[in-house]
């Protein structure tokens, strides 16, 4: 069943345990990840990693092959915000931070999710850009579940609620252009997700709805270059940035945010859907 104009995809509760499969594939894939970030190790390792892990599961890495895209991962240091192609000549320094994006798909059903990490000594603002960034994308899934309860909400409160934690964070350039999009048996589908706006406008939140939430921030402008290799894109004045990402879907009951070991509950208390067991899966 298909929402009108946008071409929204509404999945039924079964479809959405699908989705948590590969869900779960990208949040391991990323935990792993995580783990082996450090000076000295390339970008390139952390794509052998995520593809290694994403088929251990039975699962298929959506990114490569995208429209050409050669890699398991999107690999983002430093000024660079996304679609950073993976390479054995980016080796991580002391100091970096680095955004992580990765995906898989799982019986035809697709996960997203990044994670942006501090490799070895960071400076705090960096890590403070990074919290920012993490704490708006959880802003963001919280108003798209209250909206969903409510029968009120509309897509740019999800838009407006990343906005407003940015701001209250600190003074940061929010990435224009770019956002969160929804997601089901195609990686990215209708609607697009902006990082900002005023509340109240778009589609109605309603169960069956999966999107990915993506706030990307910078230290200072938010204007962007893509690169010569039609992917990357980077910070026109060379200020560092930092991307984070859930993938979420709204159940009758609640939200339920797929690429998070616990369903978000942590986070999101009692807003998370009963489908959710509230002790965590985290390994």
């Amino acid at each position: 069943m298909r929402r009108p104009q946008l071409d929204i995809q509404l999945k039924t509760p079964d479809q959405i345990e699908k989705m948590r499969a590969a869900g779960l594939v990208v949040a391991e894939a990323l935990r792993r990840m995580r783990e082996a970030v450090a000076p000295g190790v390339s970008t390139a390792d952390l794509d052998a990693i995520a593809e290694s892990t994403i088929r251990e599961a039975g699962a298929v890495p959506s990114f490569k092959g995208y429209h050409g895209f050669p890699a398991s991962i999107c690999s983002s240091v430093n000024e660079q915000i996304v679609h950073a192609i993976p390479s054995p000549e980016q080796v991580l320094a002391d100091g970096d931070l680095i955004s992580i994006d990765c995906g898989a798909v799982l019986n035809g059903w697709h996960g997203d999710s990044a994670i942006t990490v501090g490799v070895g000594d960071v400076d705090p603002a960096l890590l403070k850009m990074a919290e920012v960034a993490e704490d708006a994308m959880w802003a963001g899934i919280a108003a798209a579940a209250r909206g969903a309860a409510s029968g009120k909400g509309r897509l740019t409160d999800i838009s407006h609620a990343v906005e407003t934690a940015v701001r209250k964070g600190g003074r940061y350039g929010i990435v224009d252009g770019y956002g969160g999009h929804g997601i089901g048996t195609e990686m990215h589908q209708d609607p697009h997700v902006l990082n900002h706006g005023r509340p109240g406008k778009g589609p109605r939140l309603v169960p069956g709805m999966a999107l990915a939430i993506e706030p990307m921030i910078t230290m200072a402008s938010p204007r962007t270059v893509e690169l010569a290799d039609g992917w990357t894109v980077v910070t026109r004045d060379g200020s560092v940035a930092a991307h984070v990402e859930h993938s979420m879907a709204l159940l009758p009951d609640g939200v339920w945010v797929l690429t998070a070991f616990d369903g978000g509950r942590a986070r999101l208390g009692d807003l998370v859907t009963a489908r959710q067991p509230a002790a965590s899966t985290t390994p």
